[in-house]
């Protein structure tokens, strides 16, 4: 439930009604808006409780939400949550592009990658130091390597990086060196990996696992949520289909309903969510006229020899290229790239 104080409410109240709640064995977010005050409230539902804090002074109106997902809804929060990595802003008027290769392979292509990318126009570099892939033999990345190689890059050409966590023991060491975590559609519901994100207050990318539903993402969003962390992005790249004809099935319709059953910023990954170089141009420009808050797009300076994902990657010229062709779509739904 969401409990919405009075707009003359003091602290004193506000303190009164939050001590109250945790006595009861609830947990509580407290968000001060520009216009009112709201305690969301966490934890099962008790009989009595709404009418007691409802009597309480200061309160306006308590408000019970019918979601499963309680912190991720709309009824939670009216308004898009604006998450921010330094002075980038998920949520906001900006599209904001995230490109790079799948593997980090070596600092060369790394700098070279960053450098294009940034003057291009993308804001964050993209790329993985830990590779969860289905096959046992394929290229599983160069690990903390991988991160020094970001790190240095990052410094160099002044670009902040989004990177993968894999396993909930690698949470502490990829936060000392990334900007965004990323947790990919494999470990959507890791739930032990979730809630260890989510205790470290980092803002985070939480893609759609290949086969859940809408409201299954967004309750794996709630296990991070629920932990303390509120910089969380979801991000659509492709669930699993009858369809042979393409690597997945980007679905377009998960953006807009994602925009009305909850605040949290959305993002697409067309690379992903077709895996042919091909189509990545038109569904990214689909992406941003359906409401996507930004998209993430593998780069790499030679596709043809990338250790990972090569078949889907765009060459430096093309994403160039992409970038212009997507801001007149932009500037007609009201946002920049």
């Amino acid at each position: 439930m969401i409990i919405v104080m009075n707009t003359r409410a003091s602290e004193a109240q506000i303190d009164r009604v939050q001590k109250k709640l945790e006595e009861w064995g609830f947990g509580t977010h407290y968000s001060q808006g520009v216009e009112r005050t709201i305690i969301g409230v966490i934890g099962p539902k008790k009989p009595g409780i709404m009418e007691f804090i409802e009597a309480m002074e200061g309160v306006d109106k308590v408000v019970p939400i019918l979601q499963p997902f309680k912190l991720a809804s709309r009824e939670f929060q009216s308004k898009t949550s604006q998450v921010n990595v330094g002075n980038l802003v998920f949520g906001g008027t900006k599209v904001v592009i995230i490109a790079g290769p799948c593997a980090v392979e070596n600092e060369a292509q790394m700098m070279e990658t960053a450098m294009m990318v940034k003057k291009a126009g993308a804001s964050m570099l993209r790329g993985g130091a830990f590779k969860p892939r289905t096959s046992p033999y394929a290229f599983q990345g160069l690990e903390e390597e991988g991160l020094k190689i970001l790190d240095n890059v990052r410094k160099e050409v002044g670009i902040p990086f989004v990177t993968e966590v894999v396993n909930p023991r690698d949470v502490d060491l990829v936060a000392r060196y990334a900007d965004m975590f990323q947790i990919g559609a494999r470990n959507m519901q890791n739930f032990t990996l979730l809630k260890e994100v989510g205790k470290t207050k980092k803002p985070v990318i939480l893609k759609r696992g290949l086969s859940a539903t809408i409201e299954e993402w967004l309750m794996a969003a709630e296990y991070i949520l629920s932990e303390g962390n509120f910089q969380v992005v979801l991000c659509e790249r492709g669930i699993r289909t009858y369809e042979t004809s393409t690597r997945n099935t980007l679905d377009l319709s998960a953006i807009p309903s994602i925009h009305r059953l909850s605040h949290l910023p959305v993002l697409a990954d067309p690379s992903h969510g077709t895996g042919k170089r091909h189509l990545v141009a038109p569904l990214s420009k689909a992406a941003v006229a359906a409401g996507a808050d930004g998209l993430l797009i593998e780069v790499h300076p030679d596709p043809e020899s990338a250790l990972s994902d090569g078949p889907q990657s765009l060459n430096f010229d093309a994403f160039e290229a992409l970038l212009t062709e997507m801001m007149p779509i932009a500037t007609a739904v009201g946002r920049e790239i």
